[in-house]
């Protein structure tokens, strides 16, 4: 098992009507700007554990299960809508560190929901790194009429338990299902992931701590030109970072590129690049030490 060097603190609290769970890391301390990190789609905030074992200093950090992921409470809901994040971002700061500055990270999703974050509320945000976190796909209006019949057809599998996520026996299982994702993750760090990733029922089969209701297709379209104005409104240095193998081409084939995303985020106005070597999507399990070098370097600049 993955030995850690630095315990988080877990609690729970109230945020817009759900018992919100928080791990924080570090002291905190007046004279530090929080540091907020976001997890991805399917994921949970102990997964950062291994980029903040590789930190130098100590730093306050705080990182929310989003809404229906870990163990935080799912709403009485059958789909999820990106505002939401937002606006729990926004209470959650207001709960931590009112008025105070931070630093805002995200990976993936998280790091999507950080970069509109920061054109949203500028004046909260110190410094900002986004960890992959593209966004989606351009759209046209004319997908509007078959996304939203893709979102009602979607909403009946549900229903009819469809789309349920997968059980698995034993947390083993669960361990090889991480590596299997993601062959770069040692076996040390799989399993003490999956403890956190997933959980038994009473049954004794392990499931996946994300509500099935995340797969539902957005019955929104995504408009790049909204996402551009957001990104412009961005007064906070930028920390781009990408690995170097490049996930999107897996995902999206042609229909969205990393080529594509570099040209939308260069709307920010002061932005920094930066790639993890020998890494992919999950770099923050690849390549931990290497990401907190560059996260404290920006930091600190």
């Amino acid at each position: 098992m993955y030995p850690i060097q630095h315990p988080s603190r877990s609690e729970f609290i109230p945020i817009r009507h759900l018992r919100y769970h928080v791990r924080q890391w570090g002291t905190p301390s007046p004279d530090k700007t929080p540091l907020v990190m976001l997890h991805g789609w399917m994921d949970v905030a102990a997964s950062f554990q291994f980029v903040i074992d590789a930190l130098q200093d100590d730093h306050w950090v705080i990182a929310p299960d989003w809404r229906g992921f870990g163990l935080t409470e799912t709403p009485h809901t059958d789909n999820f809508w990106f505002p939401d994040y937002l606006a729990d971002l926004d209470q959650l700061l207001d709960h931590y560190v009112g008025e105070r500055p931070i630093h805002l990270l995200g990976h993936s999703m998280g790091g999507h929901v950080a970069t509109m974050y920061a054109g949203i509320r500028p004046e909260r945000i110190h410094k900002l790194i986004n960890l992959e976190g593209f966004g989606m796909p351009a759209t046209r209006p004319a997908q509007a009429p078959s996304r939203l019949a893709k979102w009602m057809d979607e909403l009946k599998a549900l229903q009819r338990d469809e789309m349920a996520l997968k059980p698995y026996a034993s947390l083993e299982a669960v361990a090889q299902r991480l590596i299997k994702t993601n062959p770069r993750l040692g076996s040390d760090k799989a399993h003490w992931l999956a403890q956190h990733w997933a959980r038994a029922n009473d049954q004794g089969e392990w499931r996946i701590l994300g509500h099935a209701a995340h797969k539902v297709v957005n019955a929104q379209l995504f408009k790049t030109d909204e996402t551009q104005a957001i990104y412009e409104r961005i007064t906070a240095p930028m920390l781009c970072v990408v690995a170097s193998t490049d996930s999107m081409g897996q995902w999206w084939k042609d229909s969205y590129t990393l080529a594509e995303f570099m040209q939308r985020i260069a709307a920010v106005p002061n932005i920094t690049h930066a790639v993890i070597d020998n890494a992919g999507h999950m770099l923050h399990h690849d390549q931990p030490e290497q990401l907190a070098q560059f996260i404290e370097d920006f930091l600190k600049t």
